[in-house]
C-alpha cells in the first residue's frame, strides 16, 4: 500500500496537471500543477519520514518554472522544467561517479543489494536515460504543439521510465549481493 501511495505522490500532480490543461488550458493547469506539487512533496515526506529527494527536486523546479510561466504569461518555463530535471539528475549521477559515491544506493536506501560494478553499470544507464528524456523533451516542445507535449509528458515518458526501469531487472539480477554471497565473489558472475 506504501508503494502504491508513493507511486501516487509522484505521478499524481502530473495527473492533475495534465486533466486542468484538457479543462482550462496550460496557465491554470500549471498553477495546479504547482499545488498538487505543493501537497504531494509533503504527503510522501510524511508517508515516508523522509525527505524524498527526486520529488523534492523536481517541486522544487515546478514551483519555481511554474511561478516564472505564471509571472511571465509565458509557458516556455514549465516546457524547459522536465529538460533542466533531468540534466541536473544527470549531472548529480555523473558526479557522484567522479567522486566514487553509491548515489544510486542511497536513493533506492537499501532496497538493492548490489556489487559495486552493479552500481556503477546501473548508475551510468540512469545518468544515460536522463539525458535521453531532456533530449526528447526539447524535441517535443519545440517542434510539436503544446497539447501534443503535455500528452507526451504523460503517455509517453511515463511509459519509456517504466519500460527502461523494467529493462535494468537483468543487471540488477546479475549483480545483485543475496545474503549468503560475498561482495567480492558476487562482483564477477560467472559468464
Amino acid at each position: 500500500m506504501k508503494q502504491f501511495l508513493k507511486f501516487l505522490f509522484e505521478i499524481g500532480p502530473l495527473v492533475v496537471f495534465f486533466f486542468a490543461n484538457s479543462k482550462w488550458g496550460i496557465m491554470p493547469a500549471t498553477a495546479a500543477f504547482m499545488v498538487a506539487t505543493g501537497i504531494a512533496v509533503p504527503a510522501a515526506w510524511w508517508l515516508q519520514r523522509r525527505i524524498p529527494v527526486m520529488p523534492l527536486v523536481s517541486g522544487v523546479f515546478v514551483l519555481g518554472f511554474g511561478a516564472l510561466t505564471l509571472a511571465l504569461d509565458d509557458e516556455t518555463f514549465i516546457k524547459l522544467k522536465p529538460t533542466i530535471v533531468n540534466l541536473l539528475f544527470a549531472a548529480i549521477l555523473a558526479g557522484g561517479l567522479a567522486l566514487r559515491l553509491r548515489l544510486l544506493e542511497k536513493l533506492f536506501d537499501s532496497v538493492l543489494q548490489l556489487t559495486e560494478r552493479g552500481w556503477r553499470l546501473l548508475t551510468i544507464r540512469w545518468m544515460l536515460f536522463f539525458v535521453v528524456l531532456a533530449a526528447l523533451n526539447e524535441i517535443v516542445w519545440r517542434t510539436q504543439t503544446t497539447e501534443f507535449w503535455i500528452q507526451f509528458k504523460l503517455f509517453g515518458i511515463m511509459p519509456l521510465t517504466l519500460i527502461f526501469s523494467m529493462a535494468q531487472l537483468p543487471l540488477i539480477a546479475r549483480y545483485q549481493i543475496s545474503d549468503d554471497t560475498d561482495e567480492d565473489k558476487a562482483e564477477e558472475p560467472a559468464e
